[in-house]
């Protein structure tokens, strides 16, 4: 795993450590690794000391995007919708179309007709 570099700053790093807690919780949950965390965890996941990991944890709770449960923390309802949005964004580059590649919203999604309009306009050498 590659380490990870905090921002210096205390707002930045609060907001950094947001981010990844709540894509790792997010990620573990959809693998059906579990939703409950502990800091222990972060620290084996995200590499953040534990004792300061319970100090962010605890920061998600007061702001509302975990909860406590079962001897540690789970996604609240905003918990879980933020989490997907920063994991979404996170991996954004690599889920886009690539060059050349219709969208998921395309017509070509709807109809044969349509994709193989699509397909013909996206052939090399062909213009639109």
């Amino acid at each position: 795993m590659d380490e990870l570099h905090p921002p210096k700053s205390a707002a930045l790093r609060t907001l950094y450590w947001r981010s990844e807690i709540l894509q790792v919780m997010y990620w573990l949950r959809g693998e059906g690794l579990g939703d409950v965390v502990d800091a222990e965890l972060l620290e084996r996941f995200l590499g953040v000391d534990a004792q300061v990991g319970v100090g962010y944890l605890d920061r998600l709770v007061v702001d509302g995007y975990l909860d406590v449960d079962r001897g540690g923390y789970v996604l609240s309802e905003s918990g879980l919708t933020e989490g997907k949005t920063e994991f979404a964004l996170s991996f954004s580059d690599l889920t886009r179309p690539a060059h050349g590649e219709c969208s998921a919203d395309c017509w070509c999604h709807n109809s044969v007709e349509e994709a193989l309009v699509c397909a013909a306009e996206r052939a090399p050498g062909s213009h639109p």
